[in-house]
């Protein structure tokens, strides 16, 4: 059945990519993104599109809306060390606004773009829903802070509520793909590499307790990921707040990933060993059981070879963003 959705930050990478899928499928989409880090471009042809902040939403959210798919928050970790008020204030604040004007509009539903970095450094991998959430920076905590307040809207007001905790998200999707500024996301940088636009890919630490010392990392097509949300709409059960983590199950490590990228492009990648970063686990990596049983949701783009394939092929396109 078709419904009408609200995506914040639809104009970013997961966002518009997340709307697109939305179109296919038969939806109506309104994108919300103040173009602050996403790209007008971004937004898909068929969507309708209102550039403003996610504060703006009580203007004109009503209860035509059959729900929110909700990606409007600023994810760099540097940042959010150096800026955590900018953190505070747009996550968390942001999204409180937003469930204020879901709630007064009578909108019941939501979708929210959590993150793996609620857990900080886990003391297990895979890493399940049920690990101890102890983020190690603002963002993660930023996060964090709006699970819990999902988790009490679902409570005290009906909220149908799924958060979907996601690992590396890397590919591309026709049009849309990762373009950040600035770029920190391993698959991205490496393939700059590739292209010649970046001298070298900095490998921080060679020592790890993994099959080759650099550190393991789980990655997850970006297409994999939208049909989870999806997916989602359909499991939100109201007065309930599901948690799932999204991710392949299985990692790659920076090695193996700068290896990939030299296959599949056919360009030389120089490599810098550097010292270890301070709060870099070794190995990150999901279990994505209850994503599996709770949504039915299946990643079938796990190869990584396609995934740096179709990230390459985005950013042959778009050279001048990456």
């Amino acid at each position: 059945m078709s419904g009408k959705y609200l995506v914040t930050g639809g104009a970013g990478y997961v966002g518009s990519v997340v709307a697109q899928h939305l179109l296919e499928a038969g939806h109506e989409v309104t994108v919300l993104d103040n173009l602050s880090t996403g790209f007008r471009e971004g937004v898909p042809a068929g969507a309708a599109f209102v550039e403003g902040d996610i504060r703006d939403a009580a203007k004109w959210l009503d209860a035509s809306y059959d729900g929110v798919l909700h990606f409007a928050a600023f994810s760099q970790v540097g940042e959010s060390v150096a800026k955590p008020e900018k953190y505070w204030d747009n996550n968390v604040g942001g999204t409180m606004a937003l469930l204020a004007a879901m709630r007064a509009a009578g909108v019941g539903r939501l979708v929210f773009s959590s993150t793996a970095a609620t857990y900080g450094e886990p003391e297990q991998v895979p890493i399940t829903e049920t690990a101890p959430t102890r983020p190690t920076n603002p963002y993660g905590a930023s996060k964090l802070a709006v699970d819990h307040m999902i988790s009490g809207e679902a409570a005290a007001h009906g909220l149908a509520a799924v958060s979907l905790r996601y690992f590396n998200v890397a590919g591309a999707y026709g049009a849309y793909g990762e373009r950040h500024d600035p770029e920190s996301h391993l698959i991205p940088l490496v393939l700059q590499v590739a292209a010649g636009r970046r001298e070298a890919i900095s490998v921080y630490g060679d020592d790890y307790p993994t099959p080759d010392g650099t550190c393991v990392r789980d990655y997850i097509h970006v297409a994999d990921l939208a049909e989870a949300h999806l997916l989602a709409l359909d499991a939100a059960a109201p007065g309930e707040h599901l948690i799932c983590n999204l991710g392949n199950g299985s990692g790659f490590s920076v090695r193996e990933v700068i290896d990939t990228v030299r296959r599949v492009t056919g360009h030389p990648v120089p490599e810098v060993t550097a010292p270890r970063r301070p709060g870099d686990p070794a190995t990150l990596v999901a279990s994505a059981a209850t994503a599996r049983e709770k949504l039915g949701w299946q990643p079938t783009r796990a190869d990584l070879a396609g995934i740096v394939a179709d990230a390459w092929e985005f950013a042959r396109r778009n050279t001048s963003e990456g």
